[in-house]
């Protein structure tokens, strides 16, 4: 008989690492071997355990999924990430793969079908959830400059363009600048709605 594919599963609702751990682990090609709540508590625990697959989520306390992906890529190429999120944004998707995630799908995904991903990722293939790749292509990636994207994420909790130069130690006006330019690409009038814009399409 060969040996079970190991999983770590990172998501900081315990109640859904849980469950998806309870699914998996009815697989009998399949066995958990660690869980995390926290997206900087996954390389330790990888180093630890060596899982040959890694199902992060996106949003996590400590470091978001993405980073950790790109951490992951880095420390230890030899995992297999996926990532299992409820956020099907779909600048998230085309991040998540530039990052060196090799799958992503949706958490209500049917347990079947989870397994099934996690056995191909684990061969090496890509799966995409199907409805969010085609949202993906007709969205397009990301405008937004890497510095854009910092200025509005620290614009997103109503700071003055004064805090967030000294937040990013930037002059005012350079704030103002991507602040502008960063309201154009989202096509919207306002920073809020340019914030707001940008977490729904999955681009901060």
């Amino acid at each position: 008989m060969t040996e079970p594919i190991t999983l770590l599963i990172a998501d900081d609702q315990a109640l859904v690492r849980g469950a998806l751990a309870a699914l998996l682990d009815l697989e009998s090609d399949l066995s958990v071997v660690a869980e995390v709540g926290r997206g900087d508590e996954v390389l330790a625990a990888v180093r630890t355990h060596r899982p040959q697959v890694a199902l992060l989520d996106v949003e996590m306390p400590g470091m978001d999924g993405i980073a950790v992906a790109e951490q992951l890529r880095r420390e230890c190429p030899d995992v297999r990430i996926l990532m299992v999120t409820t956020f099907g944004r779909p600048g998230y998707l085309r991040r998540a793969i530039d990052a060196g995630a090799s799958g992503f799908v949706v958490k209500d995904t049917p347990a079947r079908e989870l397994a099934d991903a996690v056995r191909r990722v684990h061969l090496g293939l890509r799966v995409v959830d199907p409805t969010l790749a085609t949202e993906t292509l007709a969205t397009g990636s990301s405008p937004l400059t890497a510095r854009e994207r910092d200025v509005l994420r620290a614009a997103s909790g109503g700071a003055s363009t004064g805090v967030i130069a000294k937040t990013l130690h930037l002059s005012e006006g350079t704030v103002r600048n991507h602040l502008s330019s960063a309201i154009g690409k989202t096509g919207t009038s306002t920073r809020g709605e340019a914030v707001r814009a940008a977490e729904r399409l999955g681009w901060l």
